[in-house]
């Protein structure tokens, strides 16, 4: 995937509904200085200078998704306790929906205390329950995902074996989740993977793959050995085995195992990295991504979460900059229609004058070049419509283009007069013109007014038309003439 497909699944994102069923806690850090000894025992002093609270466990997949800009609820069960209050008002202020959160009197809603001084952690303080939720408990809360699944998107269950997902409760969620369609993606827990059979995809780490299949994975033939049992008798259409420094590695059911190496970068902290992978994984899928194509942005993902302090998450701006990387000044230059239109609705909001020029600029030359130098000098932005492979070849015939779409993006891309490029699959740039709406319509000098394909669109916004004549002797069909002739 490059920038603008990236770009494009974000924009796909913000529609998004998704569940994340599990257990959630609270997590509490008390910062503070140790520059004593206790006269009643012999431990340090701690004085607290800042308090935090923050959503733990399940949580932070709830935290992960709604920082990737999707739609988020929860369910699972707390107590009636403070603690329980809490959690709920810290999910209601995140902006998730809690109508599948279950209150249960007999429950100790889980937190965890950290206590840390001078850059360390002096102790942990856990209040929690393992044991399995009550018959009364399971049964409210599959009623609620029984009868609202098929509300959301993709199901995305984070297991921290605190007792809310129950085998009965998981295997009436995964079988309803193949029933409608809904994914269904696991972060499991624990040496039996049994509980989670009929998951669309399981997210374990490479230590979890190890217990969970009986198999010490020391090289490629154990790894996929590994894999091969657990894919064997759970009924996934995936495994994605997250390998810390190797990378991940996907199976699916059917076809040929994907490596994806890890991104290189210093690692400051593997905390929480397992939850950037399952919400950017389950975002892809519901967003309707090749399994390949949404593991490969988890991984980009999870490369930039482990750079930071702490558990962490990720923008969708920090992801789809990481992937442009490598080409940063012409590939963020290169959008989705669906992604450019909303850009440029907030350019005009601004009073900024669009310039919108379409071709298949094959060959590029000078004639081009001047061409599209002076169209950008008749407004504030020119954005340059690139017909795509498909359609060059209806208007040129098959022996076109000569060069393939990605890079003459790329090639118009890196001319400072072009702001952005957008391609386009259809014979007319029509479709492009209505959705950007541009205040000057650009064509060349060899079109007379009647022949331009949007004039009376742009005319009725307020726009006008400019063509302009192209340099002399100059064309692709003339280069490649000269070209032929000369072998």
């Amino acid at each position: 995937m490059d920038r603008r497909e990236v770009e494009s699944f974000f924009e796909r994102a913000t529609t998004v509904r998704a569940l994340v069923v599990g257990d959630l806690m609270l997590d509490e850090y008390l910062w503070g200085r140790a520059e004593r000894i206790s006269p009643e025992a012999p431990v340090q002093v701690v004085e607290v200078a800042r308090e935090d609270l923050r959503l733990g466990g399940a949580g932070n997949v709830i935290n992960n998704l709604a920082a990737l800009g999707c739609r988020v609820a929860v369910g699972s069960v707390i107590g009636t306790d403070e603690n329980g209050q809490l959690l709920r008002h810290a999910l209601e202020e995140k902006g998730a929906g809690v109508d599948g959160l279950i209150e249960a009197a007999d429950r100790t809603t889980s937190k965890k205390t950290r206590v840390i001084a001078a850059n360390q952690q002096i102790v942990r303080i856990d209040r929690e329950m393992r044991s399995a939720i009550g018959a009364a408990s399971e049964k409210a809360l599959l009623d609620y995902l029984l009868a609202h699944l098929g509300d959301f998107d993709v199901v995305v269950v984070s297991d921290y074996l605190k007792g809310v997902l129950t085998p009965a409760l998981l295997s009436a969620l995964c079988r309803k989740g193949r029933e409608l369609g809904v994914p269904v993606v696991v972060d499991p827990k624990g040496d039996d993977f049994a509980k989670y059979r009929g998951a669309t995809v399981l997210t374990p780490n490479r230590k979890e793959a190890e217990v969970a299949s009986g198999t010490d994975i020391t090289d490629q033939a154990t790894l996929e050995l590994a894999a091969g049992k657990i894919l064997s008798t759970l009924e996934l259409d995936a495994l994605l085995i997250t390998r810390s420094e190797a990378g991940m590695s996907l199976f699916p059911a059917q076809g040929e195992a994907v490596h994806i190496p890890t991104v290189a970068r210093e690692v400051f902290d593997v905390t929480g990295a397992g939850d950037t992978v399952i919400s950017v994984l389950s975002l892809g899928l519901a967003c309707g991504l090749a399994l390949a194509d949404a593991a490969w942005v988890a991984n980009v993902a999870a490369g930039i979460v482990v750079g930071k302090l702490g558990t962490s998450t990720v923008s969708p701006r920090e992801i789809v900059a990481e992937v442009g990387h490598s080409l940063r000044d012409s590939d963020s230059k290169i959008k989705n229609l669906d992604v450019l239109a909303h850009l440029m609705a907030r350019e005009r909001a601004r009073g900024k004058k669009m310039v919108f020029t379409n071709g298949c600029f094959d060959l590029l030359h000078v004639g081009h070049v001047k061409y599209l130098q002076k169209a950008r000098e008749l407004g504030d932005l020119l954005v340059v419509g690139l017909n795509t492979d498909d359609s060059v070849r209806r208007l040129k015939g098959e022996g076109r283009p000569l060069i393939e779409e990605k890079e003459r993006a790329h090639i118009l891309a890196a001319l400072g007069c072009v702001d952005y490029v957008v391609l386009f699959d259809e014979d007319t740039p029509l479709r492009l013109i209505e959705a950007l709406r541009p205040s000057i319509l650009v064509k060349g000098g060899d079109y007379s007014m009647d022949q331009v394909v949007g004039r009376e669109l742009v005319e009725s916004m307020g726009g006008r038309v400019e063509l302009i004549e192209f340099v002399d002797g100059r064309s692709t069909s003339r280069i490649i003439e000269k070209i032929l002739s000369s072998t």
